[in-house]
């Protein structure tokens, strides 16, 4: 049983501003000298980042869909372990989930499984009195939801306030803050979201503390925190990383723990943000050596290299540098053709490719990848159609894909997945050790991933990188 105090940021409808809220809220909170952990509902990467610099803990993703609700409570617990409060940011408006598939991996259904409370951010901008039939109808949809307050954004005035107040009052819903609008707090975006931390590390600290500040200043934190620790006893045990690697080899051969502690170097910096932080935990707790690297600054591999693991991101925004980093697209051409076992997700497919919007790529994969006009965005459920370095033929995953990008030819000879719905279709590149995909997946899910990926490092002799 945990009682960590926690509180869910939701709201009617994305753009409402729940990601300024929350992260002023654990700004906020860490400014206090509490120890904050922060969760994000979905599969998105982008506000975890934000979540991790106001906090200076790994921000963390809830995701029912990519993970299993039975799976929520659990990695939540494990998140916040050492936590004095826990805040969590919604997805999206708070009852929308996975299409399809009624409240599964919606704001509502975490809230309910972590048995918090939830606080509606509302955009007030363009109302005034209607805001509680709007207010009212969120708060008795499911009344399994405890929606036990709201925050009013975009405030135009004291007057407009005094209204909006007035009728939440007659609504029997506390108001536990009001915000003026302040361009200073806004994030900037672009085809995918709020531009990472990675590339605006400055400007983000500076956006981060703007945010804490208005909501110290338009925020009742005293009554926000007595709501938090309103929550009740959570049942159940954290999330272990060493155990779910134990147990996913349960009936097969081999130990959970791979011997000699192979270097599995990933690739991080500005480039390539896009990652779980369960997945190195996993890959540690499999007796692996996580190595991280800089793809735009660095020209070697790490010293040892026995795998390669390259996410998402936005390589896109890099072609040119990333052309530019002529060594070190050679020690991945060279590492991928020795056999070692190199996993691509996403941005890592497209730095494979031989050609980004005519940069020269890494030229790993016979394919070549452009922008597109078209955001191709929504889960998916698959299953690894050939034995693989990172999955056993017939293992089934649940994924996401999130790109405005397009790579021809889409699948090799060997494709990486085989599309089970929305649609049927393949996908990916299996080359020697090489699995790429536009497949997002979540490892805690699946921990055999990262163990196989693990073994098969250890099968590799080191093989130290070269500048040329």
């Amino acid at each position: 049983m945990s009682t960590i105090p926690r509180l869910v940021i939701a709201a009617p409808a994305s753009g409402s501003g729940k990601t300024t809220v929350a992260t002023g809220l654990m700004a906020a909170f860490t400014e206090a000298g509490l120890t904050v952990s922060a969760h994000k509902v979905g599969p998105d990467y982008i506000d975890p980042g934000y979540h991790a610099l106001a906090t200076g803990r790994p921000g963390r993703n809830l995701d029912a869909y990519l993970c299993g609700p039975g799976q929520l409570a659990p990695l939540f617990l494990h998140g916040s372990a050492g936590a004095d409060l826990a805040v969590v940011e919604g997805v999206m408006g708070l009852y929308d989930g996975a299409s399809g598939f009624g409240e599964l991996a919606s704001t509502a259904q975490v809230a309910k499984l972590l048995r918090a409370p939830v606080v509606l951010v509302v955009d007030a901008s363009a109302q005034s009195r209607s805001v509680a039939a709007l207010v009212h109808g969120f708060a008795s949809w499911d009344p399994e939801v405890r929606l036990a307050g709201v925050i009013l954004n975009k405030v135009g005035s004291d007057r407009h306030e005094e209204l909006l107040r007035a009728a939440l009052d007659e609504a029997g819903v506390p108001v536990l803050g009001a915000l003026r609008r302040a361009p200073q707090v806004q994030t900037p975006s672009r085809h995918l979201g709020l531009i990472p931390v990675a590339e605006r590390q400055a400007d983000a600290l500076e956006s981060v503390r703007a945010q804490a500040a208005q909501v110290r200043e338009g925020c009742d934190l005293k009554a926000l925190l007595a709501l938090a620790h309103s929550a009740p006893e959570l049942p159940g045990t954290a999330w272990d990383p060493a155990l779910a690697v134990a147990r996913s080899v349960t009936g097969t051969q081999g130990a959970a723990v791979v011997p000699g502690k192979p270097v599995v170097a990933v690739a991080g910096g500005a480039a390539f943000t896009f990652s779980y932080a369960e997945h190195t935990e996993l890959l540690t707790a499999a007796g692996a050596e996580v190595a991280v690297f800089d793809p735009l600054r660095d020209e070697r591999l790490p010293a040892g290299t026995q795998a390669l693991v390259i996410g998402g991101g936005f390589p896109e925004m890099y072609a040119a540098e990333l052309s530019a980093n002529a060594p070190l697209r050679r020690a991945v051409v060279d590492l991928a053709a020795s056999g070692a076992p190199v996993v691509a997700e996403c941005a890592g497919l497209l730095y494979l490719a031989r050609t980004l919007d005519g940069e020269p790529m890494c030229g790993v994969l016979p394919a070549d990848a452009r922008m597109s006009e078209r955001l191709t965005l929504g889960y998916r459920e698959a299953v690894a159609l050939a034995d693989n370095a990172l999955a056993v033929a017939g293992t089934r995953v649940r994924g996401h894909e999130f790109h405005r990008t397009v790579l021809e030819p889409g699948a090799g000879a060997s494709p990486a997945w085989g599309m089970t719905h929305p649609a049927r279709r393949v996908e990916g590149h299996v080359q020697g050790g090489v699995h790429a995909s536009y497949l997002h997946v979540h490892w805690a899910a699946e921990p055999s991933l990262a163990r196989r990926l693990a073994a098969r490092a250890a099968d590799r002799p080191p093989l130290e990188a070269r500048c040329g």
